[in-house]
């Protein structure tokens, strides 16, 4: 026998939903035939490969299909196994009786489906579209900040079944790549699906730089996981050019903090992190304070040979570009 016999295998998942039991998520197996006397019938196996729990359900070819024909292949469907959102499959299928080397397999990840939303920002809200499911459970809803965990970002809201129309607005103060949204039936041990609406937004994590003016600290914390590293550069002019200051680089996935730091508006956060590099500049901006009248930089001039630091009034020891004479320039270290 042709090990054509069988072909494209196609799996799917569909939503069957009736009384008594409610909805339930059931494997659609699709597969191709070659019509052959000797064949009676069909057999289809599911096999979770998280439980290796088997599901084999069979269909019987009739005797007028079986004759070799001219035309079409024959299509063969199964709507059997009820399956759980996220579940890993091994679906196997073979002729009865079996011939040697006529079968087919293929693994399936039953996806967790999707949220209908969208994000009003005029009202700093995500909508949620609820799917209908009649006869099914409630269901919660909630904003959350992935991190190891998902972390509440605003209470749990429960969406009853029966609840028209079935819309949802989830208010957040911060529009954060890590901001997700969770949907998860009121049931034990249910799958949650998660989406995050503003994963793409990555200019707010560059933000979060603080100056104190007690103990003249600048701070940066992350608001979402991230790697790479931190550091402070020193900016001669306009332009995306900054120079790194000799032993001030920190990793980026916690709270750094540079302690001892007079204002000025050259000195530059940069960060070279897994999410691209960025340049801020605080003290360049209005909010942040201003650099005093008594205080000044001191860098090298640009040239070809030495030069001596300009003489200015310093206050104590801080975080303050320091120039040495040297036969090669060299830029300011902390």
């Amino acid at each position: 026998v042709s090990g054509s016999l069988l072909e494209a295998l196609t799996l799917s998942t569909a939503m069957k939903c009736g009384p008594p039991n409610g909805c339930a998520l059931l494997l659609r197996v699709q597969a191709s035939l070659t019509p052959h006397e000797s064949l009676r019938g069909l057999e289809v196996c599911s096999t979770s490969l998280d439980t290796q729990e088997t599901q084999c359900q069979g269909v019987r070819v009739r005797r007028a299909a079986r004759q070799p024909q001219v035309g079409p292949q024959l299509q063969v469907h199964f709507d059997c196994f009820e399956v759980g959102v996220a579940q890993s499959l091994h679906v196997t299928l073979r002729t009865v009786p079996q011939f040697c080397g006529v079968q087919l397999h293929q693994r399936y990840h039953v996806e967790a489906g999707k949220l209908s939303y969208w994000v009003d920002r005029s009202r700093k809200v995500v909508v949620v579209q609820v799917p209908e499911a009649p006869g099914g459970p409630d269901s919660y809803l909630r904003l959350c900040l992935k991190r190891f965990t998902c972390k509440d970002a605003g209470a749990p809201v429960r969406v009853t079944a029966s609840k028209v129309p079935r819309r949802v607005s989830l208010p957040y103060s911060r529009e954060l790549p890590c901001l997700c949204l969770e949907a998860w039936p009121a049931t034990p041990d249910a799958v949650r699906i998660q989406a995050c609406p503003f994963e793409d937004d990555t200019e707010t994590l560059w933000d979060g730089v603080y100056y104190h003016l007690g103990g003249r600290a600048l701070s940066w914390e992350p608001p979402c996981p991230m790697s790479g590293r931190v550091s402070l550069c020193w900016r001669p002019g306009p332009g995306p050019t900054c120079l790194e200051l000799e032993h001030s680089g920190r990793p980026a996935h916690r709270r750094v903090r540079y302690p001892l730091v007079d204002p000025q508006p050259q000195l530059c956060l940069q960060f070279s992190t897994s999410l691209g590099f960025r340049l801020r500049c605080p003290f360049s901006e209005p909010r942040f304070p201003a650099q005093p009248a008594s205080r000044c930089a001191c860098v090298t001039k640009g040239g070809h040979g030495p030069r001596s630091a300009a003489k200015c009034s310093r206050p104590p020891p801080s975080l303050q570009p320091q120039a040495r004479p040297r036969r090669t320039p060299r830029w300011p270290s902390w």
